[in-house]
């Protein structure tokens, strides 16, 4: 399972193919007030090379209102901003996976006075990736 142990990486296993795990998340984000900004179909990208490449959407959302107070007080966390979710298909199934919240906080030095957006933003992504995911 590539990205299994992957540091910062939190993976769910889905019961859909890729196109329709992306179109429940799709769904769900937006249906939680989310934007989604953009979305990248690496697949199709290898194609247009003429390369394989399984199933593998990048799907970019997020909210300003949430993401704008991180980036005033430091820019850097545009590199992480807006969150992202990969959707890619390999030998062992379909995965949604996500940067971990807490990965994120410590990354970027948030200390615990982060501790309630983290697990709010965990809670959250658990929730759009279970609407995403399951049968």
């Amino acid at each position: 399972m590539a990205g299994d142990q992957t540091p910062g990486l939190i993976r769910r296993r889905s019961a859909h193919d890729a196109p329709e795990t992306a179109r429940r998340f799709r769904a769900a984000a937006q249906g939680a007030g989310l934007t989604i900004f953009a979305e990248v179909d690496h697949q199709q990208n290898a194609i247009d090379v003429g390369m394989d490449l399984g199933p593998c959407r990048l799907l970019i959302f997020g909210n300003p209102r949430a993401g704008t107070p991180l980036m005033q007080k430091d820019p850097i966390w545009g590199i992480d901003l807006p969150f992202k979710a990969l959707i890619w298909t390999d030998a062992d199934g379909t995965w949604f996976g996500w940067n971990d919240p807490q990965w994120l906080a410590d990354r970027h030095g948030l200390g615990p006075e982060a501790e309630s957006a983290v697990a709010a933003i965990r809670a959250g992504m658990d929730k759009l990736a279970g609407m995403a995911t399951a049968p």
